[in-house]
């Protein structure tokens, strides 16, 4: 895949609080780890890194709590942007959109928790804002479901994210190791 216009990696909710408790997310450790490789090559291309943390009182993702804390597997480096959000829209109520533009974006990777939930109205939200977006089919991930295994929910969101096109901005679904910066 070919290099964008100045791109910005976010790295959504990929916290304690749902990574640490039996069962874990979908492959969860393999996930963080090409959301490592992912951070790694965003720095070596001087992208801009952005961790999203979600927070809702009285819960074990309360702000400041260990559950909010970033998953311990996680590498954060100096320079590394940390937003917090309260809604599933990275974007609502938040600073990512004046982030972006003050960094001079025109482009998101996309990857972190949950595929079906945050992964998928942040993706939308950008696409939506004139952001062109990369969805890093194999670094997001979400909880088995009643109705469907994280591993189908994964998979429908990699195949149906890509199909809408009325937003203008391009959404695609791409392996981690062959997205670049």
């Amino acid at each position: 895949m070919s290099a964008h216009n100045k791109s910005a990696l976010l790295i959504i909710d990929v916290q304690r609080g749902l990574f640490d408790a039996e069962p874990r997310p979908f492959e969860a450790d393999a996930v963080v780890a090409r959301i490592n490789a992912l951070a790694a090559k965003a720095r070596a291309a001087g992208a801009p890194i952005i961790f999203i943390q979600h927070e809702r009182e009285a819960s074990a993702l309360t702000h400041g709590s260990d559950g909010w804390a970033l998953e311990r597997g996680l590498v954060v480096m100096t320079g590394d942007q940390l937003l917090r959000k309260t809604t599933p829209d990275s974007f609502l109520r938040t600073d990512l959109l004046a982030l972006l533009q003050g960094f001079g974006c025109e482009h998101v990777v996309i990857c972190g928790y949950a595929t079906e939930f945050c992964v998928d109205t942040t993706t939308r939200r950008a696409a939506a804002l004139g952001f062109s977006v990369t969805l890093a089919a194999d670094a997001h991930t979400t909880h088995d479901k009643a109705h469907a295994s994280a591993a189908q929910i994964r998979a429908h969101h990699n195949a149906t994210l890509p199909d809408i096109t009325s937003f203008g901005p391009r959404i695609a679904a791409t392996a981690s190791t062959e997205i670049e910066f």
